[in-house]
């Protein structure tokens, strides 16, 4: 992994402790994860916004999923959507770039501008690059809906051209109509819709511009030369989405941006993300060690995580409440709708995060959820700008549902509803279910079956989910039911190996077998191998552990998961990275296993390799993270690691203990509330927890419930340099 160490933060040494009033922005790097296979967007937003605008460069290949990548040198639009993360590209709707005069000629071509990392300026809500032809400083900031622009021009120009592309996309995303009509000599509408991903995007634009310019169509109605003849001040311009209509947009942009102050806009953007980014205070440690050493790598690390794990869900309604549903029909509800939801990667950690930090939106987290299950007839999956895309594997929607409602953040008036949106969802006869409720698993010799061991897993942790909630709302006959689905891992582990190995449809164990082998998406796994998958069942790992006969047998097979090398085969998924052994720190399926030591008593087993994880996967440069961004999910798991917590069942709120490597967090968990985790006598030698303390009182088990945190206090954790007995008693493990 290559090292670009940043000297452009403002770095803090020693031990840092904030007061009220401080600004938390400046621990935020943006450019962590825009190299490597970190697939982040960069650009100015608001904390979870409708609007990602930022440049945008050609799709070069995988690594250019946001639009943007680290080792790119050519812009060629600033988008007003993007993506941060994820493992297919989309969106750049809506692009503005100013041009030079010769690219106005007659046989028209897209520009691609050159430009240096030097020229950019990026924090939390603004960015800018200088570009050299044409000569002008960008600026960009943003709304929750609305995008703005200014251009400086330097030089002798008199005139500026200014191009306006719907025909621009990222990776999958191709137009399919669109329009563009100059209202007024300063105004321009339209609208554009594209397949990709989305496979039925809607997206709807207003610009205003701060002078008058002059519209000429130069490729039908895909692209527009604004020409602006006044160039002796700065150009600004307003650019408003909606999903629904121009007239939508038209009050998004009144209610959120009427004037052109665009450092007020920059300031309240700033704002808005320390906001968010202060719910979480931490004082750091001494000098740890790690990728860039002391306390102020730690912090920028630790915000830029917390910021990135606020980029989505991304609001989609507009000022009024209108919103495209999945049905493609226009709704309008009294709770604020949410998309992109990578549900597959963000229920392990992101949302578990999120019902820490963010309360007061689980709420309309449900409803949007509820609503979409009305509009489409199951839970979404992964959805996008209001699409299904069935990305991915399972039933991923169900867990954060079903967490939702455990933690009671969804109203008891609609439990009820909540559960039928659940239990429907589980019993679809598509995607494999059919299969699964004919065989009790998903058999790999059926046609068009692959993935299954994969597959089965993720339904059966969801079942899991099902079965905990009809327990709840006392549904006796269900809860037994999806308990025994949830039990499908059992079918598939075979004892003479310890591996979870895909069955035909006459139960025989797939042959030839090799545990490291991964061909992606074209075998029993999912971007993984049988190795990390033998331990995807964090909903009962107790009932795995008796899969293997013994805890000690359970463990040792755990411990060789760090140790052991082999071959992933030339059809590997380049998502499999970030690797200790065979453990993929990388990908998500992985993202629990470290916490499995504290279910067999070993908890100073996990420390050591959490620590390790902490210090080698998550740094302080563009190629800081070991794997997709993957919406908030990658820095949902440090940021949750790094305090000492982690929810490892997919609901319910049970989060285990670990070995945080900050010496303080101070939670704002909502109502005035703050819940403390003190990690005392830590440093790079005290990875082991010796004892703790909750308000004041010896606290022996290794992980304390969501309910626990909602209601405030500390927990102290005395660390150690030496492995000690805390939590490995049977009444103290999770």
């Amino acid at each position: 992994m290559k090292r670009f160490f940043l000297t452009t933060i403002a770095l803090l040494t020693g031990i840092a402790a904030f007061s009220e009033g401080d600004d938390f922005t400046k621990f935020v790097n943006p450019r962590i994860g825009t190299g490597g296979h970190g697939h982040v967007f960069l650009g100015a937003n608001v904390p979870f916004g409708y609007v990602q605008l930022g440049p945008t460069q050609p799709t070069r290949g995988w690594d250019w999923c946001s639009g943007y990548h680290h080792s790119d040198s050519v812009i060629i639009g600033f988008g007003h959507q993007h993506l941060s993360g994820t493992g297919i590209g989309d969106l750049g709707d809506i692009a503005l770039l100013p041009i030079p005069k010769t690219c106005c000629q007659k046989q028209f071509q897209r520009p691609q501008l050159p430009f240096s990392h030097a020229a950019e300026t990026v924090s939390p809500g603004y960015y800018a690059v200088k570009l050299g032809e044409p000569n002008v400083l960008v600026e960009l900031t943003a709304t929750k809906r609305v995008g703005m622009h200014r251009y400086t021009f330097g030089g002798d120009q008199s005139e500026a051209f200014v191009m306006l592309d719907l025909r621009q996309g990222i990776g999958w995303d191709h137009v399919s109509d669109c329009q563009m009509t100059q209202e007024s000599q300063t105004v321009v509408s339209g609208h554009r819709f594209s397949k990709g991903w989305a496979k039925q995007q809607k997206s709807f634009f207003v610009a205003e511009f701060s002078r008058p310019v002059e519209l000429a169509k130069v490729d039908g109605d895909t692209t527009g030369i604004l020409t602006v003849k006044d160039i002796r001040e700065p150009l600004l311009v307003k650019v408003a989405l909606s999903a629904v209509s121009v007239e939508n947009a038209k009050l998004n942009l009144q209610a959120e941006l009427p004037d052109w102050e665009f450092s007020a806009t920059v300031a309240a953007a700033r704002k808005a993300w320390n906001d968010e980014l202060s719910k979480i205070k931490i004082k750091t440690p001494l000098p740890l060690g790690g990728a860039g050493g002391g306390s102020a790598d730690l912090q920028t690390i630790f915000y830029t995580a917390l910021y990135h794990s606020m980029i989505a869900p991304s609001v989609f309604n507009d000022v009024n409440g209108e919103y495209r549903g999945a049905d493609g029909k226009i709704h309008k509800g009294n709770f604020t709708n949410y998309t992109t939801l990578s549900l597959w990667d963000t229920y392990r950690a992101a949302h578990p995060l999120q019902t820490l930090i963010h309360p007061e939106k689980q709420a309309d987290i449900a409803q949007t959820f509820l609503h979409i299950f009305q509009e489409q007839g199951k839970l979404p999956v992964w959805h996008l700008m209001g699409n299904e895309t069935d990305c991915m594997v399972g039933n991923p929607g169900i867990p954060v549902l079903a967490d939702l409602v455990l933690k009671d953040f969804v109203k008891k008036s609609d439990f009820e509803k909540a559960y039928e949106a659940m239990k429907m969802s589980a019993m679809l006869d598509e995607r494999g279910l059919k299969d699964l409720k004919q065989y009790g698993y998903l058999p790999f010799d059926l046609e068009g079956a692959n993935e299954t061991v994969a597959k089965g897993l993720e339904y059966a942790l969801a079942d899991w989910c099902v079965a905990q909630v009809a327990k709840k709302l006392g549904k006796k006959a269900d809860y037994q039911y999806f308990t025994q689905r949830s039990k499908l891992y059992q079918k598939h582990f075979d004892p003479s190996d310890g591996f979870l190995k895909g069955l035909s449809s006459k139960g025989e164990r797939r042959t030839p077998f090799n545990p490291f082998s991964s061909s992606h998406r074209a075998d029993d796994f999912t971007e993984g191998n049988a190795w990390q998958y033998t331990w995807l069942v964090p909903h009962d790992v107790h009932g795995l552990v008796k899969m293997f006969g013994s805890e000690q047998k359970f463990t040792e097979k755990l411990d060789s998961l760090f140790i052991v090398e082999g071959d992933l085969g030339k059809e590997a998924s380049p998502d499999i990275s970030g690797l200790i052994g065979q453990y993929a720190h990388g990908n998500e399926p992985s993202h629990h296993i470290l916490y499995l030591y504290n279910y067999v008593g070993h908890p100073w087993k996990g420390a050591k390799l959490l620590r390790q994880t902490m210090h080698e996967m998550y740094f302080n440069d563009f190629d800081g993270l070991s794997g997709n961004e993957d919406v908030g999910q990658m820095s949902a798991w440090y940021i949750l690691s790094a305090m000492g917590l982690y929810q490892v069942e997919p609901a319910g709120g049970k989060y285990i203990i670990g070995s945080p490597v900050i010496d303080e967090a101070e939670i704002s968990v909502g109502n005035g509330k703050t819940f403390t985790v003190k990690a005392t006598n830590n440093s790079a030698e005290n990875i082991y927890v010796q004892r703790a303390l909750l308000n004041g009182k010896p606290y022996t088990k290794s992980y304390i419930f969501f309910d626990d945190i909602r209601r405030g206090g500390t927990l102290e954790l005395v660390m150690g340099s030496q492995p000690s007995d805390f939590g490995t008693k049977k009444k103290d493990r999770p």
